[in-house]
């Protein structure tokens, strides 16, 4: 038996010990793996690392990097791990938004691309996975700017080709009426190109309707391997609704990562609700789905996981923490065994 059958037979035996009827639902808990355990691959609904042993990942996502570029620091990504318990970080690149990646001149390109390489050798050096972000927004459909997505991608899976800590996320939140067909036809674009760099890491596809649509992949997903589909959420808008709709697309076969969430409003702002918000990580752990929070700043929003207040860019202290973001150190924490 070669060693990639070995792997898929070993992740196939973890995902049927507890299951529940017709689903793929893990009941133990998964210790906390760093990115020590090597390049992961998907096996059916879950992530694998090299030994066939289920990784569950959870982290923080930056803000936009144009914006807040101060945090991708060595003392904060070592305080992410080591103190928060965070095994992953995504680093989040507008595209169309102020200085963003399609937006800004040449220049601020070179500058974004450097700064997500430092973000992942950082990542790297303190034993986390990393995800970078093509983080659309504004501009609505990813087919919008598709030609410098690829260039960027085929770019960036060339750089980081020797890095077995790095997954894609080739387009943050479609919306404004892109379909999933839109997305599809994107996607067969784009996955070719980091594919000729990188045969196994890991890609996130973005979901109609702002990451939410997962139904709608489960009904017709890609051919590729080791491709997962975004599901955002956040938590005082979506509910129960959303989280039926994501459990049943993780019943369907679907691979989910939760790439981007919040404990407030849609809006990244307004109330924190955190009821809801532990309703989502109940479920989400139930099924070994990762997550990453948002966001890494100091921004003036519930979002954000810093106090206003506070310029520090690392060695925070609990009174320099945001309400969100005193409740992701907590729980962060207490996942990893650290609390």
């Amino acid at each position: 038996m070669d060693k990639r059958r070995m792997v898929a037979v070993l992740c196939t035996l973890a995902l049927a010990i507890g299951c529940l009827a017709g689903t793929q639902a893990v009941q133990a808990k998964t210790a906390f793996q760093d990115a020590s355990s090597g390049a992961l691959h998907v096996e059916g609904t879950i992530l694998c690392d090299a030994d066939g042993k289920v990784v569950q990942l959870r982290g923080v996502s930056t803000h936009g990097l144009s914006w807040y570029p101060e945090y991708v620091n060595d003392k904060c990504f070592k305080e992410l791990h080591d103190k928060w318990g965070a095994n992953v970080v995504r680093l989040a690149m507008y595209t169309e938004e102020y200085n963003g990646y399609c937006s800004g001149d040449a220049a601020n390109r070179k500058s974004l691309k450097k700064l997500v390489k430092k973000g992942v050798q950082l990542a790297a050096k303190y034993d986390m996975y990393v995800i970078v972000d093509w983080h659309i927004l504004s501009d609505g459909n990813p087919k919008t700017h598709k030609k410098a997505a690829k260039a960027f991608f085929k770019d960036m899976s060339k750089s980081l080709a020797d890095y077995d800590n790095v997954l894609y996320e080739i387009c943050n939140e479609p919306n404004g009426g892109t379909t999933w067909k839109d997305i599809k036809s994107y996607a067969n674009d784009i996955i070719p190109a980091i594919r000729a760099n990188d045969e196994d890491a890991v890609i996130i596809v973005g979901t109609p309707t702002w990451s939410q649509e997962v139904d709608k992949a489960a009904a017709s997903p890609l051919k590729y391997e080791n491709v997962m589909y975004a599901l955002h959420f956040y938590a005082d808008t979506h509910q129960d609704s959303l989280r039926k709709t994501a459990e049943n697309a993780i019943k369907a076969g679907l691979p989910i990562f939760v790439s981007e969430f919040g404990i407030c409003d849609a809006s990244g702002n307004g109330n924190v609700n955190k009821t809801q918000a532990n309703k989502w990580i109940k479920l989400l752990d139930k099924y070994h789905v990762s997550y990453v929070g948002w966001n890494l700043s100091n921004k003036s929003e519930s979002s954000a996981m810093i106090a206003n207040s506070c310029n520090k860019t690392s060695g925070f202290k609990r009174s320099e923490l945001s309400t969100a973001g005193k409740w992701m150190y907590d729980m962060l924490r207490k996942r990893a065994g650290k609390a």
